[in-house]
């Protein structure tokens, strides 16, 4: 290739004068394909294991000699060799205490800008246009600002999956060490099983070994609980469960079925006289699963629902169902958060909708 940079392929025309659209298209495909490439590349940030990759990839962009790319600590990655005698730090300094494009020939440097905070710096060296460079560096920073949205994310859903573990109801847990210890001597088997049960239940509850796990795993606590609470309700309520086994080893974010059911149990199925249902189902719906959580208790407003979901509700209503949604809209976006279907006396159905897949989402 030889000093134009790919920015300027797509511009080029016949020896005539007349576009060469062929070769434009072919140009632009490229372009695009780099551009969408290095997103992938700095998905990780400036530290990640794949900035020497970007680096490569912006030289290839820019028809550069060399190129670095630096954080405020300094250089973080190059491709190519840069040509003797030039001063890289110098210019470096000069670009973040300016922040703006400077150019000391044969090198070039343009800030990065993340969130309106300077990030860093993207030098160039060799016969670059600046304002490729600046066009270049503004894709860095673009790509650099969904990875820092991305880690914030991840540290919501943490501190969320945090906030919901400190927030299992000590009335449960009381509740059914207080059942347990009325059928020790009426009936040590069942209370083996339920002791069996409540210590499974802890475990998973407080388990450390990720924040994802598989709707397999979600479902066998969801089992756990749901059978404590029939051993504490003298089987009041029926139960079912039916999951296609195709969405059993999709990993989905850690305990977001249980709390749902637990909200099923509490403010839908405690509040209504006689015997109750509750079922938990789930299926695959194209790209999609699905999880429905449906009760035939009191049911409620669904002024009442949108506001437990935005956290405006009372605080003894809903805190789990707010919880899984900010972590739902967290992982996936905000188009995958709980879908209340409810009205007084009808009963509520929750609906979680997310990916199969979504990189980064494994179960550990």
């Amino acid at each position: 290739m030889n000093r134009t940079s790919w920015a300027a392929l797509g511009r080029r025309t016949t020896r005539r004068g007349a576009p060469a659209p062929s070769a434009a298209r072919t140009a632009a495909t490229g372009v695009l394909r780099e551009v969408r490439l290095l997103g992938t590349d700095l998905q990780d940030g400036l530290r990640g294991g794949r900035t020497a990759a970007a680096a490569r990839r912006v030289r290839r962009l820019l028809d550069a000699d060399a190129v670095v790319l630096a954080d405020l600590d300094g250089p973080v990655a190059r491709h190519g060799a840069l040509p003797p005698g030039s001063e890289p730090d110098a210019l470096l300094s000069r670009v973040y205490e300016e922040g703006r494009v400077l150019r000391r020939p044969p090198l070039t440097a343009a800030p990065l800008f993340v969130a309106g905070d300077l990030a860093g710096c993207l030098l160039a060296a060799g016969e670059v246009a600046q304002e490729d460079l600046t066009e270049i560096a503004g894709l860095v920073a673009e790509s650099l600002d969904h990875a820092e949205l991305r880690t914030a994310r991840a540290r919501i859903a943490a501190a969320d999956l945090r906030t919901l573990r400190a927030q299992i109801s000590p009335h449960f847990l009381h509740n059914a060490l207080a059942v347990i210890a009325a059928r020790v001597h009426s009936d040590p088997d069942l209370a083996r099983g339920l002791l069996t049960d409540f210590a499974d239940y802890l475990r998973y509850s407080f388990s450390t070994q990720g924040d994802y796990a598989t709707v397999a795993a979600e479902l066998q606590a969801t089992q756990t609980y749901l059978e404590l609470q029939r051993a504490r309700f003298d089987d009041r309520f029926d139960i079912t469960v039916r999951m296609a086994p195709e969405i059993l080893p999709v990993a989905i974010p850690f305990l977001v079925v249980q709390p749902i059911v637990e909200n099923a149990v509490r403010h839908g199925l405690e509040r209504r006289s006689g015997r109750g249902h509750i079922s938990v189902s789930g299926y695959g719906e194209g790209p999609l699963c699905v999880i429905e959580i449906e009760d035939d208790g009191v049911g409620m407003e669904p002024e009442f629902a949108r506001a437990i979901l935005a956290g405006t509700g009372p605080p003894a209503r809903g805190v789990g169902l707010a919880n899984v949604d900010q972590r739902l809209r967290a992982v996936y976006g905000p188009e995958h958060g709980l879908l209340i279907e409810t009205a007084p006396g009808s009963g509520t159905r929750v609906v979680v909708r997310v990916p199969r897949f979504k990189r980064g989402v494994v179960a550990e």
